[in-house]
């Protein structure tokens, strides 16, 4: 179900509310001589139209000649945009801040210097307020302008304060763009390539990492700065498994944005990406407590999510229920986890056109455990193939072998022997091609070959060697890194005695609820 190209008028026109759609056709009444305009029309056409199809389009418009519908699409497309930039102002300060130094070039334009003065300098501080370092260099060099083509009269030393100003920004821009980049760079290299494969792999991200934020020093560096080099940080620890330090910087993260109010309604989605990590590390250290009572405010911050916008609701949506998926596996309650999937395929149909394949990757993976945790191999099967089936290349190639060793093991849970034989070449050649075999994945592929040809008198035993030779391998923690995609230990121990996986998985939570 990835999103699919579409045009791009008609994806707009889908992603509209039902009062922005009133506020549009408020907007043209307003503004237009002639209701019955062309793109009007087109605009009606598009809206009660399930799909793109320009030949339908032009039969519900017979007025609208062919040649003339780029032009008339054109012209729709930013008067819809027009319409949302009147109508979602108010609640956006950035949107303020650029509005206001428009209408200082309007009046700027119309000779009236010292009133667009005063408009920039009213812009300035509130783009200093919320950290717009951007908008604010472009009003100082507006401001600039203005001082160095007119004598305005202004104050002794004007010119020095606007360039020290100007020079603060500047390093301001510089460092957030710069923690920015290292952020998104760790991203990718993650999406890449997942977690380190051993020590020659680590050194190599390591040095990535340090050579890229040598010299930060994180005491002096401003808000969305320091927001961005916990991000770092993070992808930095996830990728070089240190869940403790992963840990550490997500919550750093998270307190960042609580300390700052004004930040999080800026930016509320780099916020819930803070919130996404901190649920994910609390998920991966066992943290079960408090990772219930930081899913409990994430639920509360869902409920007005819609409130700032479409794209936020849609994030809050994907974070929210991939966590509450991760707490059923923590707790072992795959079953009840099953009442997610609906609500999930309903959200990813209603959202198919924005939300990428990556996050759908992930949801069908998730899906595909619970099924296989609640001992429903043949439904697991079912979204193992849809991640088997998807044309993604490169990303996210930890979770395709993953689902492929998933999809082969129930197979077998299946007795699908003949089936199993042929996958087992199949997902070896693949997993070879990707370079991800680590000694678990050598060891269970070695179970599953032997269990072909071996007697079902032998099963037991094997499934006790095969658990006591990846706790040994698994001491090192690069193997270990296969346990964060399939909890295969406690697979097995569900062979050995005989009873469900999930009841295994819940015994085990419930002891170290205990310990703790």
């Amino acid at each position: 179900m990835p999103n699919t190209v579409n045009d791009p008028l008609f994806l707009l026109i889908k992603s509209l509310s039902g009062a922005e759609k009133r506020h549009f056709k408020l907007y043209i009444s307003r503004n237009q001589a002639n209701e019955e305009a062309k793109f009007v029309k087109l605009f009606a056409a598009l809206e009660s139209s399930r799909e793109y199809k320009e030949g339908q389009i032009l039969k519900k418009c017979p007025t609208i000649d062919r040649r003339q519908l780029p032009n008339l699409k054109a012209h729709l497309y930013g008067e819809l945009l027009t319409s949302l930039r009147l109508l979602h102002s108010v609640k956006n300060m950035e949107i303020q801040i650029r509005e206001q130094i428009d209408f200082a070039r309007i009046l700027y334009n119309r000779g009236l210097i010292f009133q667009a003065l005063k408009i920039l300098d009213k812009a300035k501080n509130q783009a200093k307020l919320n950290s717009h370092f951007i908008l604010t260099l472009e009003i100082l060099q507006f401001e600039k302008d203005i001082e160095g083509r007119h004598i305005t009269r202004s104050l002794k030393g004007r010119a020095g304060d606007l360039i020290e100003e100007t020079n603060f920004v500047i390093r301001q821009i510089n460092e957030v763009t710069h923690l920015s980049n290292v952020a998104l760079r760790m991203y990718e290299l993650y999406l890449e390539n997942g977690h380190v494969t051993d020590k020659q792999n680590s050194i190599r991200i390591e040095k990535i990492f340090r050579d890229n934020i040598a010299g930060i020093n994180e005491a002096q560096v401003s808000f969305f700065g320091k927001a961005y080099l916990h991000q770092s940080y993070c992808w930095y620890y996830i990728i070089q498994l240190d869940f403790t330090k992963y840990y550490r910087h997500a919550e750093k993260w998270v307190h960042l944005f609580e300390k700052h109010a004004e930040a999080k309604r800026e930016d509320p989605i780099l916020y819930v990406k803070a919130m996404h990590n901190l649920l994910n590390a609390l998920f991966i250290i066992g943290r079960h407590q408090k990772m219930v009572e930081e899913l409990h405010k994430f639920e509360k911050f869902y409920e007005i999510a819609g409130s700032y916008n479409e794209n936020l609701e849609i994030q809050v949506f994907v974070y929210l229920f991939t966590s509450k998926i991760n707490l059923h596996f923590l707790e072992g309650t795959f079953t009840e986890g099953l009442n997610l999937v609906k609500p999930i395929e309903e959200k990813l149909k209603q959202y198919q056109l924005y939300i990428d394949t990556h996050r759908i990757l992930v949801f069908y993976y998730k899906i595909a455990s619970l099924y296989f945790g609640a001992g429903d191999s043949e439904k697991a099967i079912v979204y193992l193939s849809k991640i088997i089936n998807l044309k993604v290349g490169q990303l996210r190639t930890d979770i395709q072998c993953f689902a492929r060793l998933l999809h082969l093991i129930a197979h077998y849970e299946l007795g699908n022997m003949v089936l199993v034989e042929y996958l087992i070449k199949s997902v070896y050649r693949y997993l070879s091609k990707m370079e991800n075999m680590d000694a678990i994945l050598v060891e269970i592929f070695s179970f599953l070959r032997r269990s072909l040809s071996s007697k079902p008198r032998d099963e037991k035993k094997s499934f006790i060697q095969l658990r006591d030779t990846l706790e040994k391998i698994s001491t090192n923690k690069y193997n270990r890194r296969s346990y964060q995609y399939l909890d295969i230990v406690s697979w097995l121990d569900s062979k050995i005695e005989g009873v469900p996986v999930q009841r295994i998985i819940q015994s085990k939570f419930k002891e170290s609820a205990k310990s703790k």
